[in-house]
């Protein structure tokens, strides 16, 4: 009967390279002091045998397991997806791994899973902090390790690091492009209050509206999914109310305008422009092609991971780092060419 199986160790590794235990680990832990020749053999031995590290192990010598805990609430919508991913893909890139747990409706629950990622020995916690619900999470988190918050707005939890993208000025660039189209009213679509992204969203076009003089209304909240973006416009037609633009505050509910203003026969852009926000995989391919606002989702994971690092390694951050990232207006043919004149 064949023996049951073990993970290789650093002592197999060094039996396989014909080296010491402590080349081995000077070429895991310092592998610029350890000749090339050596080295390359080393990591040969390491992929020949599928040798990994013990984490556990490493974190009670140095009291750091390179290990990320990152909390999210599990949405498949698009920003808090994009945002996950990235914040892994920088994490790898740093050598860290990370530990994804999501986070329930209930505070309770927030809590508890909140506690139970600080005993999994993670350095530090990243929290995609999308709405209200993350909040207590943030909060357990932050009484006893450092946190980072990725969110449009800052909780209301001292000690938290907050970065995010500007939001505002993404709706912004919305309102001003549709200017610039010469649109004179426009509807938001907005999402559900309790995100932070869609209140920030309602806030800039509201106040971008109102310095450049348009005609704004808001309408909702919508849930962030295509039905509603449907069913609200639906209403405005029902009500004779169309506007020249519509602006919905993401692309899936900009779905649903489209549907909704295709099944009346309308043109878009021709009767209403359509715009929506996040830049969605397909939104080019929208017939008509969706305007649209897309975020630095990868630069923004980079930026969350620098700062916890700092928090982590107790240094500055670079000086001149940014808390907050610019989106950008990606405009198609669901709105009108901006004039030139």
């Amino acid at each position: 009967m064949d023996a049951t199986p073990r993970r290789p160790s650093m002592a197999d590794v060094a039996a396989r390279a014909e080296v010491s235990y402590q080349t081995v680990s000077r070429v895991l832990n310092e592998p610029q002091v350890v000749r090339p020749a050596t080295r390359e053999r080393v990591l040969e031995a390491i992929s020949a045998l599928g040798y990994t590290r013990n984490r556990a192990a490493r974190a009670l010598k140095t009291t750091r397991s390179s290990l990320i805990g990152m909390l999210t609430d599990g949405s498949s919508l698009f920003g808090p997806a994009e945002t996950t991913t990235a914040i892994e893909a920088a994490a790898r890139e740093a050598g860290y791994s990370v530990l994804l747990t999501t986070v329930g409706a209930h505070e309770d629950g927030a809590r508890e899973i909140g506690s139970e990622l600080l005993g999994s020995g993670a350095d530090g916690i990243l929290v995609v902090a999308a709405h209200e619900g993350m909040v207590p999470a943030v909060a357990t988190a932050a009484r006893s390790t450092p946190v980072v918050a990725v969110s449009a707005q800052a909780p209301k939890v001292d000690g938290v690091e907050v970065v995010g993208v500007e939001q505002q000025l993404g709706a912004r660039l919305v309102v001003e492009h549709l200017a610039r189209t010469g649109a004179r009213s426009a509807v938001h679509l907005c999402g559900p209050q309790d995100w932070f992204d869609a209140r920030a969203r309602l806030d800039g076009f509201q106040r971008a509206a109102q310095e450049l003089g348009l005609e704004a209304s808001v309408i909702g909240p919508g849930d962030w999914n295509p039905r509603s973006g449907y069913e609200l416009t639906s209403s405005l037609i029902a009500e004779g109310a169309l506007p020249d633009a519509i602006f919905a505050a993401n692309d899936m509910m900009a779905i649903g305008v489209l549907h909704a203003l295709h099944l009346r026969g309308l043109r878009v852009p021709e009767d209403v422009a359509v715009v929506g926000f996040d830049n969605t995989v397909g939104a080019e391919f929208l017939i008509p092609s969706l305007t649209t606002v897309s975020q630095p989702f990868a630069e923004l994971g980079r930026l969350a991971l620098e700062r916890l690092l700092c928090l982590l390694e107790g240094r500055e951050v670079p000086v001149n780092t940014p808390r907050t990232l610019p989106p950008r207006l990606v405009a198609r043919r669901s709105t009108h060419p901006e004039r030139t004149h």
